[in-house]
């Protein structure tokens, strides 16, 4: 599949990315288990989009010179729109996050060597499912079709569910593992196995670490489709992923206190699936420009957050919203 992506340019994204991982596990909440701090985690989100920005930015300038401006102008475009798009559906993943160290009563404090398996498992399998897909669209263009009646099904079934919350105690997942390990009774720190009188237990927090990495899986299901409605350039594709993913560990800490007042993001969520899903069953016939695209995008997003808190302050007390 045609890319803009040359061998040296893959080497040094790859190599910002084991850079931007290592910065992550030590600076990022440190190599020890303590609370992520509201300012901490707003300081290090800040730092992430940034650096999405900025690579966004170079990739333009290199673009520009070499290709010129208006193939300057699509990728960095197709970039952000797919960066944008990766990013918003990640918020969801953060909210079943935040409702997987709910139930098993997970303090934050013990919450960071999970996030931190977790979005690299992210990392792993969307690079593994987005060369899958780049090959599968090179070899059977009708795919793309599937990928959008997909991707409007996906978003008509978010709008319909938006309000029910899954009932853990049901999920296969955790019940064959509950029945197939021994788990102890309570948390063992950050440790996933201990070891008693020489038998094998395993802990609480590694139930997290399963149930984690599998709605990662999920939901990369869901996103990767999403982001061939953009661009199908894999180096397009890749970046714009692993840039969203990356930052997922900062913006869990910062949504985790204000998760409760985007109450209709996920109906934006929806909205942006069912518009994805469209602009690639009409691929053929009209292809949406990528500024259109971004705009909508941006559009949906901002207006579903704008509505959640409008909806959450008056649906709070009298004493709260006047203290």
């Amino acid at each position: 599949m045609e890319s803009i992506g040359e061998p040296w340019m893959w080497g040094t994204f790859f190599a910002l990315v084991v850079v931007m991982i290592a910065a992550d596990l030590f600076l990022l909440g440190g190599r020890k288990a303590h609370r992520v701090s509201l300012g901490e985690a707003a300081g290090w989100t800040v730092v992430w989009i940034a650096l999405a920005l900025a690579f966004c930015a170079g990739l333009w300038w290199w673009l520009d010179g070499t290709a010129g401006r208006e193939v300057a102008n699509l990728k960095a475009g197709e970039f952000l729109t797919g960066y944008l798009i990766e990013k918003s559906l990640a918020v969801d993943n953060l909210f079943v996050w935040l409702m997987l160290f709910s139930y098993f009563a997970v303090p934050l404090a013990l919450q960071r060597r999970v996030l931190l398996y977790g979005v690299l498992g992210a990392i792993v399998m969307r690079t593994l499912m987005i060369l899958a897909g780049a090959w599968l669209i090179a070899q059977f263009h009708w795919i793309l079709y599937l990928f959008g009646a997909f991707l409007i099904l996906t978003g008509i079934k978010m709008a319909w569910f938006a309000d029910q919350k899954p009932d853990l105690d049901k999920n296969p997942l955790l019940q064959w593992m509950r029945g197939h390990l021994r788990i102890t009774p309570t948390l063992e720190g950050e440790r996933f196995v201990v070891w008693r009188d020489g038998v094998r237990w395993f802990t609480p927090l590694f139930l997290v670490l399963i149930l984690v990495e599998f709605t990662d899986l999920v939901f990369a299901v869901d996103s990767i489709p999403a982001i061939f409605a953009v661009t199908s350039d894999p180096f397009i594709v890749l970046t714009s992923n692993v840039f969203a993913i990356l930052g997922l560990r900062a913006m869990y800490f910062l949504l985790a206190d204000f998760a409760d007042r985007f109450v209709l993001l996920k109906y934006g969520l929806a909205a942006v699936m069912v518009f994805i899903g469209a602009k690639m069953m009409l691929i053929d016939l009209y292809k949406i420009p990528v500024t259109v695209s971004l705009a909508v995008v941006a559009t949906l997003i901002a207006l579903s957050m704008v509505a959640s808190l409008w909806w959450s302050r008056r649906q709070a007390p009298p004493a709260a919203q006047n203290p």
